[in-house]
Order: structure tokens, then C-alpha cells, then sequence
């Protein structure tokens, strides 16, 4: 099995340097998320510049109803899948719950394994100023680390669901806060998740490293969505962020029909998907029957 046979030849590698290079001369900055080697070889030949190998595959992938349940063991597997597929795009490991907030030396030992045994080249922790212990061991250790605030799933529960963040003037006023810790800390990217564009421009404006939206508006740095929500993999509700560029729900599903039409009526296989035989070595055979 081939990818990639039609990859741009010299497509640059996507460095931090070069993502906050593209904020400086407002070049939109493209990101998506894929969970193993297929999807992100498709992402990484149209030159998608982040690549995120996020804990939303609990559920995208799992079947599991949030990204708690998600485990170290489980992003290390998909987030090497994702890395030996894209080479050129800045690849991100999601840090799943409790390997990060219990203390900076667990975050730093944690982040290292991430980052030594899947190859990625950065990592992706959920909060505000309450993480910048955290964010700044890391930065010491040389790790990247891109930071995501607003509505943050691993902790829906104390949110009180998947509602959007910063609507009012003491939410809108955290989010402008941590945003600044959080870089101050040193994050090279920041995830802005669920929140009025209005404060998603604010918070670009006053940052100097990239800021990435999902349901953040149009005023940020870049926008990422995940794959299966841009592609209309699965059917049943939609975020409201959610622009769906193809149905390959029905695509697979009109698909997969077909297939089970031919084989219950014995179309498939049909002669040239067969492999022959020679007539006389078959005869040679039935005698020996």
C-alpha cells in the first residue's frame, strides 16, 4: 500500500519559527487533527501546516462519550501513527487527563515520554495560569508546548458541559488573562476553543505567538477543526463551529451497500479478481482427489 505518491518534492518543514513567521505577515495558519497514518499522509501532501494527534479521539476513534477516558498509553500509539505520516507539518500530541496536573515534574516526565517515544514535535495541555508551573517546566526542558483554554473537554464536567467560555465580562476577562500567562509561561501557540470572536480578537492582538481557533471566530491566527467533523464521518449532532466540507458518512455507507449487494448475490468476486490456473495442473489435481 502507497500514500502520498503525488506530494509536493520540496515542501518546507513547518517550525515554530516559520508557524509565528506566517502570524507576523498574517498568513492564515492551517491545522487539523488525524489519529493514525492514513489520514494524516492525505493532511501532510496538501500542506496542512499543524498536524494535532488530539484526545478527541477517545471519541472519534473509541466510541468514548469525552477525552477523559483517554490514556497515555493510547496517544502514544496514535501519535506516532500521525508523525511517520506527516514529516513536513508541525505535529502535536495531546497530553491526556491526569498526565499533567498533578505537578510540573509529572508534566515534564509525562511530556518527555510523548514527545521520545511517538516523535512528535510538540505537545498540547488543557488550562489557564493554574497550568504555568507546568507550561514553564517544559519550556525549560525545550519542549513545545501550545496551550488551549476556553472550553477545555477534559474539564466539561466542572464547566458544566460543552458550552462556549467567555460570554460575560468576568469570563471574557479570564481568558484574556491566561491567554497572557500562558505565553508569559512559554507557549509557543495558544487554542482558543468556544469563545465570542470578539475576545478571540482581542486576545490575537495582544499576543505574539500564534492563536489558533476552533469556534474562536475569524480574527485568529489559524483554524483547526477535527477531520471527522470536517469531513462528515459520522452523522448525529454538529457543533456549531463545525463547517462540514464533505458526507463521507453516506459516501462509506453507499459504499459499503454496494459491496454487500455483491456478495449476496455472488457479483463479487467476479473473474479478474481471481487469480488462474493453469487447466491441466486443475485436471492433475482431480485425479488425485
Amino acid at each position: 500500500m502507497t500514500y502520498g505518491e503525488d506530494a509536493p518534492s520540496k515542501r518546507r518543514v513547518v517550525t515554530i519559527p516559520y508557524l509565528k513567521e506566517k502570524k507576523t505577515k498574517g498568513e492564515p495558519i492551517t491545522m487539523l487533527t488525524a489519529y493514525d497514518y492514513p489520514m494524516a499522509v492525505i493532511e501532510d501532501d496538501l500542506g496542512i501546516d499543524i498536524i494535532l494527534c488530539g484526545d478527541s479521539l477517545g471519541m472519534t476513534v473509541y466510541g468514548y462519550k469525552g477525552t477523559v477516558p483517554v490514556t497515555m498509553e493510547q496517544m502514544l500509539a496514535h501519535s506516532g501513527a500521525v508523525k511517520r505520516g506527516a514529516p513536513h507539518s508541525f505535529v502535536i500530541g495531546d497530553m491526556p487527563f491526569m498526565s499533567y496536573q498533578v505537578s510540573p515534574e509529572s508534566t515534564l516526565i509525562n511530556a518527555g515520554r510523548l514527545m521520545k517515544e511517538s516523535g512528535v514535535d510538540g505537545v498540547k495541555l488543557e488550562g489557564g495560569v493554574e497550568m504555568v508551573d507546568q507550561i514553564r517546566s517544559l519550556y525549560r526542558a525545550g519542549i513545545p508546548v501550545m496551550g488551549h483554554i476556553g472550553l477545555t473537554p477534559q474539564s466539561v464536567s466542572a464547566l458544566g458541559g460543552f458550552k462556549a467560555q467567555g460570554r460575560d465580562v468576568a469570563g471574557a476577562m479570564k481568558l484574556i488573562s491566561d491567554a497572557r500567562a500562558l505565553e508569559v509561561a512559554g507557549c509557543f501557540a495558544i487554542l482558543l476553543e468556544a469563545i465570542p470572536p470578539e475576545i478571540g480578537k482581542i486576545i490575537t492582538e495582544r499576543s505574539s505567538i500564534p492563536i489558533i481557533g476552533i469556534g474562536a471566530g475569524v480574527y485568529t491566527d489559524g483554524q483547526v477543526l477535527v477531520v471527522h467533523d470536517a469531513l462528515g464521518f459520522f452523522g448525529g449532532h454538529v457543533a456549531k463551529f463545525v463547517k462540514q466540507y464533505a458526507n463521507l458518512n453516506q459516501v462509506i455507507s453507499d459504499g459499503l451497500k454496494d459491496y454487500i449487494t455483491d456478495v449476496t448475490q455472488r457479483t463479487f468476486p467476479a473473474p479478474e479478481h481471481c487469480y488462474g490456473m493453469d487447466s491441466d495442473i486443475l485436471e492433475e489435481i482431480k485425479k488425485k482427489l
